[in-house]
């Protein structure tokens, strides 16, 4: 199966100059700009003044739709920890005796950090958190011309909020859906349409043999494609997984499985490219729309979260981002690690329990 597959592959005229044209094309050409509304932006907040500024703040963080008070912490590492766990987006810090100080000669520093490596989300919650602490002060001093206070700013992990770097894995997923989850599909069904795998059926062939012989091509394909999309982001944006290279080719060994699994499900009960590039075609728009690849997962409605949890992109978006911008490892991403695998397990099984004979 395997001998015939790669022969197959190769005896397109199509099929190769595509896997490696695509991913240049992509990588190169796609716009990398997107610019979104961003809602529920978490907020921790660090008070060492207890005023009535900051007590006024923290009002006005739970009344925003934009922003969250999630926690309250007592020193920033405890706040920088929750940052860096992804349970809040922004941190702000209110110093020691900041709201006696308005009108002195050198006013205290606001400090506000925000979590770039989603830069739209980052970028916003920075501008909410600034003219909610301007709001505030306005109130506060019952003045419309608010004094000058100085705010220091720092966006973790993309400090400059280049938003190419917080699109490249992006990128990256899009092609690996579309690569591994069509054309192991395309391939079954176009056997289908052909009638040559009528000469599989009366064949000793196992479910098994039969199913890996279809896939794993397509895994080989992945990591080259990826490889290369690697490179690519790389050399023309000088951006790599630099502390966890294993970590992304672990998760996209796992999600190539899952998506040529997946394909493969489709083909079993499709009889024509039609039907099964229309079901394909509803799941990756699904796929891109509903795992925080585009948009954040935290501005949907709170039924779409929940379904989330069923999308196996949501858990490869997550490692990829977090590899590429914070250079987490396995072990900071081991639960969407587990559900890539579990998914993987499952997928592959249902793939080859519904291949049928029909001989």
């Amino acid at each position: 199966m395997l001998r015939k597959e790669f022969r197959q592959f190769f005896r397109s005229a199509f099929l190769p100059k595509l896997c490696i044209m695509f991913p240049l094309v992509v990588m190169l050409v796609m716009p990398l700009v997107t610019n979104m509304d961003v809602e529920h932006v978490g907020v921790a907040l660090i008070d060492h003044d207890h005023s009535r500024f900051s007590r006024l703040a923290a009002s006005q963080l739970n009344a925003s739709k934009y922003l969250e008070l999630r926690h309250t912490c007592q020193t920033y590492p405890e706040a920088l920890a929750l940052l860096e766990a992804g349970d809040v987006d922004v941190i702000l810090e209110i110093p020691y005796r900041f709201s006696d100080r308005y009108d002195s000669p050198n006013p205290a520093t606001l400090y506000v950090g925000a979590n770039a490596v989603n830069a739209t989300k980052g970028t916003l919650g920075l501008q909410y958190v600034q003219t909610m602490v301007s709001e505030a002060m306005g109130q506060e001093l019952g003045i419309k011309a608010v004094p000058s206070v100085k705010v220091s700013t720092l966006n973790m992990f993309n400090p400059t909020q280049n938003y190419k770097l917080y699109m490249i894995p992006a990128l990256m997923i899009m092609l690996l859906v579309m690569l591994c989850g069509f054309l192991p599909a395309l391939n079954i069904v176009g056997e289908k349409e052909r009638g040559t795998i009528e000469q599989i059926n009366v064949s000793p062939i196992s479910q098994l043999s039969f199913t890996m012989g279809k896939v794993v091509p397509y895994w080989i394909i992945g990591f080259i494609v990826l490889t290369l999309a690697m490179l690519v982001g790389w050399v023309v944006y000088g951006l790599s997984p630099w502390k966890s290279p294993g970590a992304v080719y672990l998760a996209s060994g796992l999600f190539i499985v899952v998506m040529s699994s997946m394909a493969v499900i489709f083909a079993n009960f499709s009889d024509n490219m039609q039907q099964v590039m229309f079901v394909m075609f509803f799941f990756v728009m699904v796929f891109i729309l509903m795992s925080g690849l585009m948009t954040p997962i935290a501005s949907m409605p709170t039924w779409a979260q929940r379904v989330t949890y069923a999308i196996p992109p949501r858990y490869y978006v997550d490692i990829m981002r977090s590899s590429y911008l914070r250079g987490a490892s396995i072990t900071d991403q081991w639960p969407s690690f587990m559900a890539l695998a579990s998914f993987a397990i499952g997928f592959t099984a249902i793939a080859i329990l519904t291949y049928r004979k029909q001989s």
